[in-house]
């Protein structure tokens, strides 16, 4: 068992707002090989609307096909019932996802921003999505904006905590909390994380770097017992406001850069070091671009130990 259970999200959450669509063999070999480098859950596809996300208008025909491996979860989101009643349909299928994700903003404004209806609103969506799911899948649920706001600026600890215990409410028993805008700082994020030690709630941590500290964060989220944290590929997807779709610097942490990290101090990931630059590499080719990470380019550290698990 690794210490840490990290997930790749570059073929979701990375790929959300490339402007080029990236072909379906392209994503479905990317999604298998993050399986095989040792990534027990990994963001597969979305159920997004095609005509607003054209990007995934092939989620079914990526997962029709898609080899997987046992014990590996593949993560799909959902926007709404509609979403999940395709997930189900694939699901009868045969080839459908097992964990989806439903997602709330902790503030009304980034709330009317990014979903377009009021808090309430998305609560009684996500309450409708849980009931039709009927158990059939692992369900994560996403506090976005947790750590700060771009439009209203500070959160209130508590209402995200509260977010957290109505996800539990709901028998959501997996939550992650997301530094959207990259706000956090080590301090915020061990007060936040330390709130939530509970028993009955898996913490996962979905940190940005778009201010350089991702890293920290990570690291402070894990003296504050997270054992759970979403990561990216050079630092791909999950766009702060103020960064342009489909360039500049993105804003998620950066998965070469955290396992490097995580594995320097100690801390088992899981994954394949062997095979961990050369995935890197080919993910800059799918995009056609040099991405963030930094040990791409400088290489894991000499004091690592790399040994294919």
């Amino acid at each position: 068992m690794a210490d840490v259970t990290p997930c790749e999200c570059f073929a979701r959450d990375g790929l959300q707002h490339e402007p080029r669509f990236v072909p379906t063999h392209a994503k479905r070999a990317l999604v298998e090989r993050f399986a095989r480098l040792g990534f027990a859950r990994v963001e597969a596809t979305s159920y997004s609307n095609p005509k607003i996300v054209p990007q995934f208008a092939d989620a079914s025909d990526l997962l029709k096909d898609l080899k997987r491996k046992p014990g590996v979860f593949y993560k799909a989101t959902c926007a709404n019932v509609k979403a999940v009643e395709r997930a189900l349909a694939d699901l009868e299928a045969g080839y459908g996802a097992n964990e989806i994700s439903l997602l709330v903003s902790a503030t009304e404004s980034h709330t009317q921003r990014n979903l377009n209806r009021t808090r309430a609103e998305q609560w009684q969506n996500i309450a409708s999505m849980v009931a039709a799911a009927m158990g059939r899948f692992r369900l994560v649920g996403t506090v976005s904006v947790a750590f700060g706001c771009p439009f209203e600026g500070k959160v209130d600890p508590g209402a995200v905590i509260a977010d957290v215990e109505q996800f539990l409410e709901l028998g959501v028993r997996h939550v992650a909390l997301g530094d959207t805008t990259g706000m956090a700082t080590p301090r915020s994020i061990k007060e936040m994380f330390s709130k939530l030690n509970y028993k009955n709630v898996v913490v996962i941590a979905h940190l940005h770097d778009t201010r350089g500290t991702g890293l920290v964060n990570c690291v402070a989220a894990y003296e504050a017992g997270v054992r759970w944290f979403d990561a990216s590929f050079g630092g791909v997807g999950g766009h702060p406001a103020k960064v342009e779709y489909g360039g500049g610097y993105t804003g998620n942490v950066c998965t070469e850069d955290l396992v490097n990290l995580f594995e320097s101090m100690g801390v088992d990931t899981g994954i394949d070091l062997d095979g961990l630059l050369a995935t890197a590499e080919l993910c800059e080719q799918t995009l056609g671009r040099e991405l963030h990470g930094r040990v791409t380019r400088s290489g894991l550290s000499p004091l690592l130990q790399r040994s294919k698990r």
